[in-house]
């Protein structure tokens, strides 16, 4: 039986409350499951589960230069279109969320322009959000 490729993750959260508002009333993502410790979200058709857990110690938040930018690692986000990226900056926008990095086209002229943006969920993960003109350049070197 063949199946949409979809990705799960599980991700540290403080405070499940501060996690449903943002996750599901700022970026409209639908709840699934849920209990006392752990939330599921449709990610854009991905499961990404929050769970109440501690952050892991350690120093301060990793970084890559990309682009002239300081993407943050770790992250994880998803591919959009082009419209959906810009109704969800708009989104991120309205709620006063800060971003790490605001929306812009990245690797403008190259393989793989595409449109990014990175913000923070309450808990402190990094979210990046990429949209492309055209998807064929996903993956383009």
């Amino acid at each position: 039986m063949a199946t949409k490729p979809s990705f799960h993750l599980a991700i540290p959260v403080d405070d499940l409350t501060k996690a449903r508002q943002f996750y599901g009333d700022v970026l409209g993502l639908d709840e699934g499951r849920s209990a006392d410790k752990w939330i599921d979200w449709n990610f854009y058709g991905h499961q990404v589960v929050t769970h109440v857990a501690p952050r892991a110690a350690g120093g301060p938040e990793a970084h890559n230069p990309v682009d002239g930018h300081d993407v943050p690692v770790p992250h994880f986000g998803v591919v959009l279109t082009v419209p959906d990226f810009h109704a969800l900056a708009d989104k991120v926008r309205a709620a006063d969320i800060a971003f790490v990095i605001e929306p812009y086209v990245r690797f403008a002229g190259e393989p793989g322009e595409q449109w990014t943006m990175f913000f923070l969920d309450p808990a402190g993960n990094a979210i990046e959000i990429k949209a492309f003109q055209d998807e064929a350049q996903l993956f383009a070197k």
